[in-house]
């Protein structure tokens, strides 16, 4: 597994590609995988680790080229140059396939998806098995499933954002329509943008709020420019690996198959990396001089009183998949 810095950005796509077409005929197989995450995020950690289990899984079959921190291609164009075939594999998060694929946003519902267990019968559920067929559908073969976080952080300056009214007004960080109904639903503005762009925007006044994982407020340094931070189990995410249909059509069984076992074990090893994470979060934003608030049953239900009828309305509409993919839900919670 070879592992790429973002100093390689300028060029890396064409060099690498170069690099594929001069290759041996029996070298191995190329799987230039690409995500935003920095280094020192406990997922981008994950993909390492289920990087070289790919290798491992497949004796070396397939050679696995990480390029994190957007050192490849950029969040936002992941998914159509993975589709394309420009690269093998990348990441995104759920909330990212955003009018393309808005089933895969289910998880974002306000305080609906907390349950760790129900994310440990994930890979195999009917829920993923439905999102991996329309994954499908839309050009890309998921690999791989990793939870993120179910406890969430809005960041702020001068104040915690925690009661309803807090929000009035407040430029924040937006995901997707539907949550950011949500958020509109408390009279706050909602931006959305990728959490690449989140610290910069925070900096220079394009937002005045930040909304992410709360281990993400660490690894992604929020605490330089917001001072305050109510930990809420608003939301749930997930990051997702995903493949080149054409590239894993032409895979050997197995090698399908050291896909299909790497992608299984990083998905346990991703609930395990986001449990700790979350746990050291709020003492480590402390440690940093934030002023860390976390948020009360009450205080959660003040919200979601608000914010979840608001996405239910947003998200299901009239549409038949979103409903199948509520009902999933509903389930695998079972």
């Amino acid at each position: 597994m070879k592992h790429f810095a973002k100093s390689l950005a300028a060029g890396a796509l064409a060099s690498v590609a170069m690099l594929g077409a001069t290759a041996p005929a029996n070298a191995a197989e190329t799987m230039r995988c690409s995500h935003q995450l920095p280094p020192q995020h406990h997922i981008a950690q994950v993909i390492d680790r289920w990087a070289a289990e790919v290798e491992a899984q497949s004796g070396g079959d397939i050679d696995v080229q990480v390029f994190g921190a957007n050192s490849l291609v950029g969040a936002k164009e992941n998914i159509v140059s993975t589709a394309k075939g420009d690269i093998e594999c990348a990441f995104s998060v759920s909330f990212q396939w955003g009018k393309t694929l808005p089933i895969m946003t289910v998880t974002v519902a306000p305080f609906a998806f907390g349950d760790l267990d129900m994310w440990r019968r994930w890979p195999e559920s009917e829920a993923a098995a439905f999102l991996t067929e329309k994954l499908r559908e839309k050009g890309v073969q998921n690999a791989v499933w990793l939870f993120t976080t179910n406890t969430s952080v809005f960041t702020s300056n001068g104040k915690n954002l925690v009661k309803p009214e807090d929000f009035k007004g407040v430029k924040i960080r937006g995901l997707v329509p539907a949550f950011n109904a949500s958020l509109e639903a408390l009279e706050a503005a909602p931006v959305s943008m990728s959490g690449s762009k989140v610290y910069q925007a925070l900096a220079t006044g394009v937002i005045d709020a930040g909304l992410t994982d709360v281990a993400a407020a660490v690894s992604r340094k929020y605490y330089e420019v917001q001072d305050h931070f109510t930990v809420v189990p608003v939301i749930s995410v997930y990051f997702h690996g995903y493949v080149n249909p054409k590239w894993y059509d032409g895979l050997s069984d197995k090698n399908r198959a050291a896909l299909t076992a790497a992608g299984n074990k990083a998905a346990m090893w991703a609930i395990e990396a986001s449990e700790k994470a979350a746990a050291a979060a709020p003492g480590q934003l402390r440690e940093k001089g934030g002023t860390v608030h976390i948020a009360t049953a009450a205080e959660n239900a003040a919200l979601a009183a608000i914010m979840r009828p608001a996405f239910d309305k947003a998200f299901a509409g009239d549409d038949p998949d979103s409903q199948k993919m509520v009902d999933l839900i509903k389930k695998l919670e079972n």
